[in-house]
């Protein structure tokens, strides 16, 4: 039931995101300064250290692949990183090919919001298939993830716009609730999970460095720190 709850709070962010959508210029630029805060502080304070722990159980693994890699969980996050560094540089391309207020090709656009959708999936899917963590680090990380959810959309917005909005907002929220419907009726190894979770912390710092940073032109840097040593002053102190 947390897991699910969780999940319907991740799902909520993208119905939310078209709100605080139409608010106030200065008022969103510093409601998303602070998210990408509290993501920065979720991937420096509790998503790095716990690449370390996904670490020990890989060098624990009797696979033999594994066993000719060093650094496992970090070469998985790289990947993670540079397959998500390798889809915004091809959005990127086709969007400087357009004019100014042109619509992305179809095959683009969907394309993009499926590869967010499987992120979303996935993030989902931890929600169950990490049976360690306790109802509070489940908050901690549904919270920091819900706010990096918002950072995306408006990405993904301007990356998209219309085609966004009526169609790809609604698929990436569906995802969470899709991934946790599989994280039930599936159960994987120690292994399996630290590996997901590894490829998804890749992904999520490629997004706090191309998203969620604040760009001088619409970043509010008090809301950002605010929002960083916030979270990471909780984190530590529920010792998360």
């Amino acid at each position: 039931m947390p897991a699910l709850l969780s999940a319907m709070a991740l799902t909520a962010v993208h119905l939310f995101a078209a709100r605080l959508g139409a608010s106030d210029r200065i008022l969103r630029s510093r409601w998303l300064s602070a998210a990408g805060g509290v993501a920065v502080a979720y991937v420096f304070v509790h998503l790095l250290p716990g690449l370390a722990r996904s670490q020990e159980v890989m060098q624990r693994s009797e696979v033999t692949l594994l066993t000719y890699v060093e650094s496992h969980a970090y070469m998985l996050a790289m990947i993670g990183l540079l397959g998500f560094y390798g889809l915004e540089r091809l959005i990127k391309a086709h969007r400087n090919r357009l004019p100014e207020h042109a619509e992305t090709h179809g095959g683009v656009f969907w394309l993009h919001v499926v590869s967010f959708a499987l992120y979303n999936g996935l993030i989902g899917y931890l929600l169950v298939q990490d049976a360690a963590g306790t109802a509070e680090t489940l908050g901690w990380y549904t919270v920091a993830m819900g706010l990096h959810f918002l950072v995306n959309d408006f990405g993904l917005e301007r990356a998209h716009r219309d085609m966004f909005r009526h169609y790809g907002r609604w698929v990436l929220a569906a995802a969470p609730l899709a991934g946790w419907g599989l994280g039930t009726l599936t159960d994987i190894s120690d292994l399996a999970v630290s590996a997901l979770a590894a490829v998804i912390a890749g992904g999520v710092l490629l997004n706090v460095l191309k998203e969620e940073l604040p760009q001088e032109r619409e970043g509010h840097f008090g809301a950002f720190v605010l929002g960083a040593l916030g979270y990471s002053a909780l984190l530590l102190g529920a010792g998360a």
